[in-house]
């Protein structure tokens, strides 16, 4: 029995070392970039040795990917799917482009840093700039295109490029996200709370895209 507690209390240790290594290195990572962070600089904001960083991970690289894994398993990034489902298939257009904009503005709110990370791997041409593209993205520009154009079937939407009008309101709350984290962190430009801004996007697009 004592034998088992150990194997298991030793278990949950690593583990509990490699999300505070994981969770340093992406702060590190979100302020300098994968090209400015070393992981002496990773092993010191965690508190081990590098011996235990290369231990965990077997490179800067494979440390690197393992933050949008771990983002992903602990719903970090959430599903917009999910909560879209029901309100896609009662047609309620406005909560569909409304609970996207809310859930995008408030995970971009509660994880700067996150978001600060993918900018940093997007300029510099790294692969988990386009894993992210790739596994979430993409599905955010497939779900919501394919929700214009069945409405657009119904004669509810004017007949636009659906990708066109997915670019057009994602951008309205990136921006918004990106300016709040990077630039006008006082909100001295436009303070407004989530829920406000969602709706307002939401009713732009709507009022844009609408018979």
């Amino acid at each position: 029995m004592d034998i088992i507690l150990e194997s298991t209390n030793t278990r949950m240790a690593g583990e509990e070392r490699r999300r505070q290594i994981l969770h340093k290195a992406m702060q590190l990572f979100s302020n300098k970039g994968f090209s400015g962070t070393t992981t002496k600089e990773i092993a010191a904001a965690a508190g081990v040795s590098e011996a235990t960083v290369f231990k965990h991970f077997a490179n800067k690289d494979e440390l690197y990917s393992a933050i949008l894994d771990h983002k992903a398993c602990a719903r970090s990034l959430p599903s917009p799917f999910e909560a879209l489902a029901e309100k896609a298939a009662a047609k309620d257009d406005f909560g569909v482009f409304y609970t996207m904009a809310y859930n995008a503005i408030t995970h971009h709110s509660e994880d700067c840093a996150f978001l600060r990370l993918m900018l940093h791997s997007a300029l510099e041409d790294h692969d988990l700039a386009r894993t992210f593209f790739d596994s979430f993205v993409t599905k955010v520009y497939e779900f919501l295109s394919e929700y214009i154009r069945s409405r657009q079937q119904d004669g509810a939407f004017r007949d636009v490029e659906p990708r066109i009008a997915v670019r057009a309101f994602t951008g309205m709350f990136i921006q918004h996200s990106l300016n709040n984290i990077l630039w006008d962190k006082e909100q001295k430009l436009l303070k407004i709370s989530n829920e406000d801004a969602a709706r307002e996007f939401a009713l732009i697009l709507l009022q844009g895209i609408k018979k």
